[in-house]
């Protein structure tokens, strides 16, 4: 697999389409820190990491308007690619949907949102947008 990332944020994009309630993904350092960005934004329900052999698994519940079955996640985008990485500066960091939703970004400081990266005044590698 070349590109883990791609792997994480399609494994959930199929989950949700299917509307299953939890989806299991292999966990790296960086899925559990998108995992629990999207937990304190309130995109999913739940998680929880199961080590079980050398790397362990992401076990992840989705969040569902009960009325209408909506997803709380509406699209999740790669931004930057193992083949075009994509940099910004704290003063160029886009802004996903007006402020609505957040865009996942890699800085020197860890793995946050770009909100976070705007008030410390560091940039990064821009991982995804989640809206």
């Amino acid at each position: 697999m070349t590109d883990p990332i791609a792997d994480y944020l399609t494994r959930l994009r199929n989950a949700i389409k299917a509307n299953h309630r939890v989806v299991e993904i292999p966990a790296s350092n960086v899925k559990k820190e998108i995992t629990k960005i999207l937990f304190d934004k309130g995109y999913i329900l739940n998680f929880k990491f199961v080590e079980d052999g050398p790397q362990g698994t992401i076990k992840i519940a989705l969040k569902y308007d009960l009325v209408n079955k909506v997803s709380a996640i509406k699209k999740l985008e790669r931004v930057s690619k193992p083949g075009l990485r994509k940099y910004t500066g704290y003063k160029d960091m886009p802004r996903v949907l007006n402020g609505l939703g957040i865009a996942v970004v890699s800085t020197s400081k860890g793995v946050m949102t770009d909100k976070e990266a705007r008030e410390l005044k560091i940039g990064g590698e821009v991982l995804c947008y989640v809206y």
